[in-house]
């Protein structure tokens, strides 16, 4: 299930300007480039953004996310009508042959149950030619990032055309690792309305990531850092064999 800030109607279409540095994504396109990936499944698409740099430069995209409401602010993007949205997650996924699957932005801690990162895992690996790669984050737990979730650290007061002021913070709620819970909290000043979203994130060990991508078939070919993060986050690059393994 994703959280409100994405399935809820008003704070989805909201969440770009909250969030307008997207340069982490750089490194996704230049990792796209490497691959030479022509076909693209984009697993937790969101808003879409990611989805719509690679089809600018004329890659095939899939854009994949379980809350209709931003696969809807996705739709309405200039440029929206040259990929393929489905709001759904890897459990239900069309016949593909992706060169490259991905999931960015930390979007792989946001599967906290096992079951259903296995799942994913399966999808993904399904959803891949032979020969295809998977690339995802996620941050390193020893790093222990949710010390940096408070109000102090986080509290911004963003101006967005149509919508007047709006006043946006985090708060831990729960720290029982490997789970991390927090809240969000929007103040629409316009209207005085107030919005809440709340998040729990699994922070998974950089062996077990390996020791799970092996399992569903994956051979992990590199550990990278993230290079706008640098020595906070695991950036997996799986590949699915060429050969099944017998």
């Amino acid at each position: 299930m994703a959280d409100e800030c994405f399935r809820d109607p008003r704070l989805a279409a909201i969440y770009d300007r909250l969030d307008p540095d997207r340069s982490d994504l750089d490194a996704y396109l230049r990792l796209a480039e490497e691959l030479g990936a022509r076909h693209v499944l984009d697993l937790g698409c969101g808003t879409g953004v990611f989805a719509l740099l690679l089809a600018g430069r004329g890659i095939d995209v899939v854009g994949v996310d379980p809350a209709a409401a931003s696969v809807e602010v996705a739709r309405g993007k200039p440029g929206a009508e040259r990929v393929r949205w489905i709001c759904g997650d890897a459990a239900a996924l069309p016949p593909l042959r992706a060169d490259l699957v991905t999931m960015t932005a930390n979007a792989a801690q946001e599967i906290t149950d096992p079951e259903d990162w296995r799942t994913f895992l399966r999808g993904a690996h399904a959803a891949l030619r032979p020969g295809g790669h998977l690339v995802f984050e996620t941050r390193d737990p020893a790093r222990r990032a949710w010390e940096e979730w408070n109000r102090a650290a986080s509290h911004s007061v963003t101006e967005i055309p149509g919508t007047g002021a709006v006043e946006s913070w985090v708060e831990l709620t729960e720290v029982r690792p490997p789970l991390v819970s927090f809240r969000w909290t929007y103040v629409f000043t316009a209207d005085g309305r107030v919005l809440t979203s709340d998040s729990t994130l699994r922070f998974r060990e950089r062996d077990e990531v390996a020791e799970d991508l092996a399992a569903q078939g994956f051979v992990l070919e590199e550990v990278r850092d993230a290079p706008d993060r640098p020595g906070r986050e695991f950036v997996f690059l799986a590949r699915r064999p060429e050969v099944a393994r017998g």
